[in-house]
């Protein structure tokens, strides 16, 4: 196996967290509009928590991302 061939297959093996990040940030959205369509006056109180969760969601995405492009043009 060629170099470059094994250089593609870990950058895309490295993507592959993105996956979760994304059933992660589905889940996150829909509980957050399920407590706000419940509790509406609580908004004040999720926006904080929801922003958190999902700028650290997030970054797990971007991370994996950096690494991958690491392993691609590294």
């Amino acid at each position: 196996m060629e170099i470059e061939a094994a250089k593609l297959i870990a950058a895309a093996l490295a993507l592959l967290p993105i996956l979760g990040v994304g059933i992660g940030l589905g889940l996150i959205f829909g509980s957050y509009n399920e407590a706000v369509g419940r509790n509406p006056s609580a908004s004040d109180l999720l926006d904080k928590k929801y922003f958190l969760s999902f700028a650290f969601t997030e970054a797990l995405a971007i991370f994996a991302l950096v690494v991958s492009l690491i392993i691609l043009f590294g």
